[in-house]
């Protein structure tokens, strides 16, 4: 099946090239398909002595301790000081650090990048006293110094965010025992990641075409894809069968890392756990109910989508392990990278000609590591520094999904430069609250824009495609978080998390979230012992938020005319200058209320429905 065609239109001036089947070394890539990243620093001396002048600002940030209300000068000072210091950080790591995954083998950026950590932990020990600072100081106090000088208005929001934890900050020799016991209360997360990455062993599967394949992770996933039902029954097995052998280990860990929210949620004085963990985004626990809740009002939507699959698989029997299999061929034609970023540009119309002249503006001058080359970081990323245009780190290989990534990564950026562009360094980075909303527009106007050009094949791949988006993201991630709100509250009442409470909370999620239509499976159980994200906790109901405050926000976007856009470049200029609600609520989407994630639910049910007429389904 051909990708889908569009009439022939922009397209940036590059070059030919095809990667062959290796993998080229970095030379072979011509350098127009490379990052530019002589914006940050022109060469590796440059950032030598910015290195070098790093050390003295250091310096004179600790000579601030104790003085900082001497003066409401003096406090200006200090924050002006910090600022320029976290700028020059942010350039020394951001560039070591994208050199050193140009080629991870080369140890030279990768002792830069190291030495650029060690400086940020240094910084950070600089400033330590500010906060602690301040907080003594007391609401009245910066309030005065605010209004003696007016440069320092700029902060109003700043001082508003910090001084609301006070109350939630304990004495100076508390706090240093709660900072000196962070590297214990990382033990749990440390022993899961090296357990389930370095000393579990998975069982040899064989694949489609007759060969043993060692089992891991990384590879269980395009098992889980296969059309062979054999393969993706027994990488399902072999993988979960594996974590089953460990599962008590597993539950005595992830028990471990609960325990441990737990301690710094009571230390420092927060009613639960969630609302310790909420509290940095200033986001009420309501919220979070309100995602679970509203998930589970809506669950006969995936049911039905349960039921289409089905169907289209012709199975008699749906199985846990049938989830992950597309049921259409994803177009094989290899897309060229020009054509993809045409394609994304014109999806990306409703978005205005500011924001795409910016869009091709990334394309054209290279802010974009475009093909994979050896040793060259895996997967895909957008990352700034304050002062300097945003970069993308992409793999790309030429299916649609690498141009849905595209799309993706260039909405993290553009949100990163209109941050930057329109805010001052104190509130020019956005929270991870919204940071996946900006990149789920662009994917959503991407998706309707081919779904208005595609054939019907081409509609089959793209509406599976949305409709296991929202899958996982919606309904399994709200799964996810459902589950972590009960095992810390059981914790909370004082009950043991055993592996069987564990086990058992899992299977009844799963039987509840999935539906008649889904038979029973008994090692879906320990599924739960696998999710790193686990130990993070709280962590991903933001995915569904982010998804479904996109999701409204891109169907105003193709709906509406120039309000409706200039809104949205408003929130992408806003980064952290308001708390995360307020400035979503000024582009109309209300997350405290269930109607974003209804309406994205809607559109779920219309493509269920759209997907079984294409499929004869129906």
């Amino acid at each position: 099946m051909d990708h889908i065609a569009s009439e022939p239109g922009w397209a940036p001036p590059l070059p030919d090239y095809s990667p062959d089947s290796r993998v080229p070394p970095r030379g072979a890539v011509p350098v127009e398909y490379t990052w530019d990243l002589s914006a940050i620093y022109e060469s590796d001396e440059a950032w030598e002595l910015s290195f070098s002048a790093a050390a003295s600002e250091l310096r004179e940030l600790t000579s601030y301790a104790g003085r900082l209300f001497k003066s409401p000068r003096a406090l200006l000072e200090f924050l002006r000081l910090q600022e320029r210091a976290a700028e020059r950080l942010g350039k020394l790591y951001a560039y070591a650090t994208m050199k050193s995954h140009e080629d991870t083998s080369q140890p030279l950026y990768q002792g830069l990048s190291d030495r650029a950590g060690t400086l940020y932990s240094s910084f950070a020990a600089a400033c330590s006293f500010f906060s602690p600072e301040v907080l003594a100081a007391g609401e009245e106090q910066v309030r005065r110094c605010m209004e003696h000088l007016p440069e320092l208005a700029l902060y109003r929001h700043f001082f508003d965010n910090l001084l609301r934890s006070r109350e939630h900050v304990l004495s100076r020799s508390e706090e240093e025992l709660l900072a000196r016991s962070a590297e214990v209360a990382r033990t749990a997360e440390s022993a899961f990641s090296l357990l389930t990455n370095a000393d579990m062993t998975f069982p040899r599967v064989t694949d489609e075409r007759g060969e043993e394949v060692e089992l891991s992770e990384e590879r269980y996933y395009p098992l889980s894809r296969s059309r062979d039902r054999r393969v993706r029954r027994e990488a399902y097995e072999g993988l979960l069968g594996a974590y089953k052998a460990h599962r008590n280990a597993l539950g005595a860990l992830y028990s471990g890392s609960v325990k441990g929210d737990i301690f710094y949620a009571r230390s420092r004085r927060y009613p639960s756990s969630l609302a310790a963990s909420l509290d940095a985004d200033n986001i009420p626990a309501d919220v979070y109910s309100n995602v679970i809740d509203t998930v589970n009002d809506s669950l006969d939507a995936l049911h039905d989508y349960m039921k289409l699959r089905k169907r289209a698989l012709e199975l008699v029997d749906l199985r846990m392990y049938d989830l992950n299999v597309p049921l259409a061929d994803e177009p094989d034609d290899p897309i060229p990278y020009a054509d993809a970023a045409g394609m994304v540009a014109e999806a990306l119309a409703p978005l205005g000609t500011e924001y795409g002249d910016l869009l091709r503006e990334g394309f054209e001058s290279r802010w974009i590591d475009v093909y994979e080359n050896q040793g060259k970081r895996k997967g895909g990323y957008s990352w700034g520094c304050y002062g300097v245009h945003p970069y993308v780190l992409l793999n790309y290989g030429g299916t649609l999904r690498d141009v849905f990534t595209l799309a993706h990564e260039m909405g993290h950026s553009l949100h990163t430069w209109y941050s930057h562009k329109n805010q001052p360094q104190v509130y020019s980075d956005y929270t991870i609250f919204l940071a996946e909303v900006a990149s789920t527009v662009n994917e959503t106007l991407l998706l309707e824009w081919m779904l208005d050009k595609a054939s019907r094949d081409e509609k089959v791949f793209l509406l599976n495609h949305y409709l296991d988006q929202v899958r996982t993201t919606i309904y399994r991630q709200a799964m996810f978080a459902e589950f972590e709100r009960d095992t810390h509250f059981a914790a909370e009442r004082g009950e043991a998390l055993t592996s069987d409470f564990l086990c058992g909370a899992w299977r009844e999620l799963n039987a509840r979230y999935h539906g008649p239509e889904m038979s029973p499976d008994d090692l879906i159980e320990v599924e739960w012992a696998r999710i790193p994200h686990f130990y993070s906790a709280f962590y991903v109901f933001k995915y569904v938020t982010g998804f479904a405050a996109a999701s409204m926000l891109a169907r105003r976007l193709r709906e509406g005319g120039a309000g409706e856009r200039e809104r949205y470049l408003r929130f992408l200029s806003r980064g952290s200058s308001a708390y995360s609600l307020d400035i979503l609520k000024e582009a109309g989407v209300d997350m405290t209320t269930p109607e974003p994630l209804q309406e994205a639910v809607a559109s779920f049910r219309e493509k269920t429905a759209m997907l079984a007429g294409l499929l004869g389904v129906a």
